[in-house]
């Protein structure tokens, strides 16, 4: 069994296997479609070319309702596997409030109360339980004001539903509301720096195609290593990693270092000493020097 090499040594067809596109979403389609429209470009451009490869899988990060845009960042192949990664980050969004009747004077302030822990009960049309929650909102400011609106900058726990937060900021502010426009800017560790459009990746795949120029591709697509940036690291020997591969976990002797000072239970990423990933886990201690386990397995990459 062989394992990845270094992120930065990969073939186009093992980025494409085990990559993410930093996705600018268009109005219009829903978070499904394109992430499967990128699946289908990919499995045909590796068909085409006749590479070692396949794909017959790509999710995205967060769902984005159609009418929304922004930050998506779309999982190829076994890239996949990372998905939970995202339930762990913060989210951050710009949306228009729009007011019901004119906006008071003391809008800011109102604004401002709703940074910390807020309730919130899913709309009934949500893929989860109408359950009351909590949802913890790290900054909420006012970014500019009309008569009737007002352009927020929000920035919240996984699974914040902004729509109801705007329908309870009008009630807040006396005026009634309801969100308009509403962008993504940011789903840790990505944002809105280097976002990429769905015609630039299928630009980049027909450069490769096409002419064999791999650059393009290179630019849009990165390593899903960039999806673990903000994990606790823990570095094991190959000789571990291949044992990962077969089931097992990660046991003492295996270690070679643990790069972030984490808590039992924490979520952590596994990496070979070339930086390549080989496995998410729960950190379950030091283990004893011989034998004892330090990482749980919960979804292997390799």
């Amino acid at each position: 069994m062989s394992l990845r090499g270094p992120p930065d040594e990969r073939s186009p067809a093992e980025l494409l296997t085990f990559g993410v596109v930093n996705l600018d979403k268009p109005p219009g389609p829903s978070s499904h479609q394109v992430s499967g429209w990128l699946r289908d470009a990919v499995a045909d451009t590796l068909e085409e070319r006749g590479a070692d490869a396949s794909i017959d899988q790509a999710a995205h990060a967060g769902t984005l309702d159609p009418k929304v845009t922004g930050c998506l960042p779309v999982m190829l192949g076994d890239a996949t596997r990372l998905a939970q990664v995202f339930l762990e980050g913060a989210k951050e969004y710009v949306a228009v409030l729009e007011c019901h009747a004119p906006v008071p004077a003391d809008a800011e302030s109102v604004v401002a109360e709703f940074e910390g822990p807020i309730y919130q009960k899913p709309p009934r049309k949500s893929a989860v339980s109408r359950r009351l929650r909590v949802r913890e909102i790290y900054d909420l400011e006012v970014l500019e004001r009309a008569e009737r609106q007002l352009l927020l900058r929000i920035r919240c726990e996984s699974g914040t539903y902004v729509r109801k937060l705007c329908h309870d900021l009008g009630l807040a502010l006396g005026t009634g509301g309801h969100m308009g426009h509403l962008r993504r800017t940011a789903t840790t560790p990505f944002d809105d720096t280097d976002l990429y459009s769905a015609y630039e990746f299928l630009d980049a795949l027909a450069f490769w195609l096409e002419d064999g120029d791999p650059d393009p591709l290179y630019e849009v697509v990165d390593p899903a290593e960039r999806i673990l940036e903000d994990i606790p690291r823990v570095v094991i020997a190959e000789s571990a990693a291949r044992e990962v591969a077969n089931g097992a976990p990660v046991y003492a002797p295996g270690v070679v270092e643990v790069e972030v000072e984490t808590a039992e239970g924490e979520l952590v990423a596994c990496f070979t000493p070339n930086e390549a990933a080989v496995c998410l886990g729960t950190l379950v201690g030091d283990g004893d020097a011989d034998s004892g386990v330090v990482v749980d397995l919960e979804r292997v990459l390799v």
